[in-house]
């Protein structure tokens, strides 16, 4: 459900905010907001706990979803409204970039 932050329902958004919080660490509400303000990392350096963002452009206001990556080239996500959290490939349309949310 867009908006939601769990733990009953989530947006992508809302379920990585939630995921670092539980783990201690506050990052922004939306995806727009965690890519902008979170350290950048090279696609080619993922780490589990990283943040994946996918764009529908090339600017970063065109980021419309973000996922927690797992390694292996899989990353969790809260897909769409009416769909649950699922596991899927890191190479999915619009893969725009990663961040990497630090403990503060």
């Amino acid at each position: 459900m867009w908006g939601a932050t769990g733990p009953g329902s989530f947006d992508c958004s809302g379920l990585t905010q939630w995921a670092y919080r539980q783990a201690g660490t506050a990052i922004p509400r939306t995806s727009r907001q965690q890519y902008a303000a979170l350290p950048k990392v090279p696609l080619d350096a993922l780490l589990p706990g990283d943040l994946v963002f996918y764009a529908s452009g090339a600017s970063p206001s065109s980021i419309h979803h973000v996922a927690l990556y797992l390694g292996g080239g899989r990353v969790l996500h809260a897909p769409h409204t009416g769909d649950v959290v699922r596991e899927a490939g890191v190479a999915m349309p619009g893969l725009y970039g990663a961040v990497r949310p630090t403990a503060g």
